[in-house]
């Protein structure tokens, strides 16, 4: 078989594990340049967990951002940060398009697996309209923190520290340039809603985004109603905010007491909300919550974000299917139906796939990061803490999330490289790395005849 036959038969999802590997690279080799670095010099291990937590927008570091990088270290990150946001392929699209190259079959595929549920004839504008609009967001929260900032940095510094959180905001990567995040401005008020705003819009979904702007545009769309796929996503985040900040609050009474407002209670527990769900910033110490807080946090840093967007997870959609399919089952209903549609057996065997590829992906690496740890934290008379820290870690890493309780940079070098596989396989998905590894030719399915089991 011929190399222009192979290169013609390979995946889709294949080019896209190639290209974020490629950009991972790359960025690597330039957080490794002397000139990157205030010390002149970065292990190559910490520059590839660095330039991998970048690019999958992941947030988890191992050194200080603000720091550890000189100026021009801080914008390879946020190059790598902007271009895992909203994809190498669609960034890929757009410079082609600027060079007046026209776009392949091959990349078309890719992206319409990226950014639509049904197949659609104009993949292109959506991917333009996806860049257009991510710059204006982007450009929102610029002016808006320089604004800010520029109250206690000088201009230049304010400037640039309001474009570097704007799109790790957007992006939802977590990167910050102040060693304790945003725990110094937990009480400021408009930091926090614009920084929410920026986090909710960037995890939304741009197939809901580019939908609701057709539905509110001037050409009489407002009659059409939004797909399941939309309306599941909407719904499931308006249950999935709220209810975390309350569960939040709750939970940890004593610190919203201690904030001496309800506002600011309000306020800290909406942001631990939003944030967990892929963001990574923190306005309160992770490690000081305690056990039942850091559940309510992994469970939903293991959702994530929607579909389409620059957050991780298993996404808001799956959750959505899986009770709908529940609530199909115990009333004995043959089809899974949402918002009076019913969904394809297909897309339901995938959702219940993906849950538990993704438990087991967490449970391995969990497993592996146990091992490798426990001497060392036995050394430290910290046995019993070690299964709640490392968990915390690793559902962070899966989900793209970046919350941490500190313990990633004390991880040992195979922990580290655990925890790289895990940020590269929770951005890409693991039904796309199942697809590379499986492949999707035609099933060959045989069927025996029936015999039931017991099951609960």
């Amino acid at each position: 078989m011929s190399i222009s036959t192979r290169i013609q038969r390979t995946h889709p999802a294949t080019w896209v594990l190639v290209s974020f590997l490629l950009t991972i690279v790359v960025g690597t080799v330039a957080l490794k340049l002397p000139v990157a670095t205030h010390a002149g010099s970065l292990s190559w291990l910490d520059a590839l967990f660095t330039a991998t937590s970048a690019v999958c927008v992941t947030g988890l570091v191992v050194v200080d951002t603000g720091s550890c990088f000189t100026v021009f270290g801080q914008v390879i990150i946020l190059i790598l940060i902007q271009i895992g946001g909203l994809g190498v392929m669609t960034v890929s699209i757009v410079m082609f398009r600027w060079l007046g190259r026209t776009i392949s079959f091959r990349q078309r595929m890719i992206v319409q697996n990226l950014f639509s549920h049904t197949p659609r004839a104009d993949i292109v504008r959506l991917v333009k309209h996806v860049v257009l609009f991510a710059a204006a967001v982007e450009l929102l929260g610029v002016i808006s923190f320089t604004v800010h900032w520029s109250r206690e940095l000088p201009l230049t510094e304010a400037v640039w520290v309001a474009v570097f959180h704007s799109i790790s905001a957007f992006c939802n990567a977590g990167f910050a340039l102040f060693p304790d995040s945003m725990i110094r401005y937990r009480y400021d008020m408009f930091l926090n809603v614009t920084m929410c705003a920026l986090i909710f819009i960037g995890g939304i979904g741009f197939p809901v985004l580019y939908e609701l702007r057709q539905r509110w545009s001037r050409k009489g769309a407002m009659r059409t109603r939004l797909s399941v796929h939309s309306r599941a996503v909407l719904v499931t985040t308006a249950i999935l905010i709220p209810a975390g900040a309350i569960g939040f609050g709750l939970l940890e009474l004593d610190a919203m007491r201690a904030t001496g407002s309800p506002l600011r209670a309000v306020a800290l527990s909406v942001f631990q909300s939003v944030t967990a769900r892929t963001a990574g910033f923190n306005t309160i110490d992770i490690s000081s919550l305690n056990e039942a807080t850091l559940a309510l946090l992994i469970f939903l840093m293991f959702i994530g974000a929607s579909p389409g967007s620059c957050g991780g997870g298993v996404k808001t959609t799956t959750l959505a299917l899986l009770v709908a399919s529940t609530i199909s089952r115990i009333r004995r209903r043959r089809r899974t139906s949402m918002f009076y549609r019913s969904i394809p057996d297909e897309t339901v065997g995938r959702g219940i796939a993906l849950i538990v590829m993704s438990v087991a992906a967490i449970a391995l690496v969990l497993f592996m990061l146990l091992i490798g740890e426990s001497h060392r934290f036995h050394e430290a008379g910290a046995v019993h803490g070690i299964f709640l820290q490392c968990l915390f870690e690793t559902v962070s890493a899966f989900g793209t999330v970046g919350l941490s309780m500190g313990v990633t940079p004390e991880l040992w070098q195979w922990g580290k490289a655990w925890i790289i596989l895990l940020m590269i396989l929770g951005r890409l998905g693991v039904l796309t790395f199942a697809y590379i590894v499986v492949g999707t030719g035609i099933s060959r399915d045989v069927e025996f005849s029936e015999q039931n089991i017991m099951i609960g």
